[in-house]
């Protein structure tokens, strides 16, 4: 898994106004959980870009103050007109005990329904699973190359060595839907 370093600093004011003068300055208000006890600190903005708006996960080496720890990127909240960042929760990473986090999906292979004239839809991005940190993988690779026309693939269908799946087995992963052109060969063939 990819990692980024990511520098903080320790805050000492809590509570509504305290985080509106640390928005103020172009920093987020942050949170470490796990191990012992939770520690508050703030990040600039520029430096969680890389972070936040890729499709990729991360191990971040945070650096708060001195002190470095290996944490993920646990919640993330936005405005909801501006889309600015308003706090995020890390959780620091234990190697003995599993953690639970979103992996991206890739789709692999051509499918059967896309050659009979129909289109393939990835509409689930992302899949939560739960294992230990070193077990888990950069993205969740599915081979869609037997799916054929107007079939799905849900996550009870998918196991992977070493994960347990918790997003809800009848979400869909990927289709195939039928487009106007397989619909109008399917009815002249008939």
């Amino acid at each position: 898994m990819k990692s980024i370093q990511i520098n903080g600093t320790l805050r000492s004011e809590f509570g509504k106004k305290g985080s509106r003068a640390i928005r103020k300055t172009d920093s987020v208000p942050c949170v470490l959980y796990g191990q012992g006890e939770n520690i508050h600190f703030t990040v600039t903005n520029d430096a969680l870009r890389n972070l936040v708006y890729t499709p990729d996960i991360y191990v971040v080496d945070l650096d708060i103050d001195g002190k470095k720890v290996n944490a993920i990127l646990k919640d993330i909240q936005f405005h909801p007109v501006k889309d600015n960042i308003l706090h995020i929760d890390f959780y620091q990473i234990d190697e003995t005990k599993p953690i639970a986090m979103e992996v991206p999906v890739s789709l692999e292979g051509l499918a059967e329904g896309v050659k009979a004239g129909g289109k393939l839809t990835l509409q689930l991005r992302k899949i939560k699973v739960k294992a230990l940190f070193n077990t888990i993988p950069e993205k969740l690779i599915i081979n869609v190359s037997k799916l054929g026309l107007g079939k799905t693939i849900q996550v009870g269908d998918l196991s992977f060595e070493g994960l347990e799946l918790l997003t809800a087995k009848e979400a869909v992963v990927c289709a195939v839907k039928l487009t106007r052109v397989a619909r109008g060969l399917a009815a002249a063939a008939k």
